[in-house]
């Protein structure tokens, strides 16, 4: 007799409001903390302009929280894929 199918999993409030997608681009450590920081930008611009839209915040305030974020971006952008230490190759490891 087969076994009964789990109930589905209730959804996470979390996951539901800020979704993670895998990353298929080049596995780098900078690669994948700059794509952890820009899916984090484009899920609170999108979360501003759902409010802007709304009603609940002006124009006016969507447009500053929105640069104020892209300033952020930036800088991260500057520090983890601008930096020559990032661009280093790890050292080989000895082989056994």
């Amino acid at each position: 007799m087969a076994e009964p199918t789990p109930p589905n999993k209730p959804p996470n409030k979390d996951e539901f409001i800020s979704p993670r997608y895998p990353y298929w681009g080049e596995v780098k450590p900078q690669n994948l903390v700059f794509d952890a920081n820009l899916q984090e930008f484009s899920n609170k611009v999108s979360l501003i302009c759902s409010l802007e839209t709304g009603g609940k915040i002006t124009p006016e305030e969507a447009y500053r929280q929105i640069k104020e974020l892209w300033k952020q971006l930036k800088q991260t952008k500057k520090a983890i894929l601008d930096d020559p230490q990032w661009k280093e190759s790890p050292p080989d490891l000895p082989e056994e």
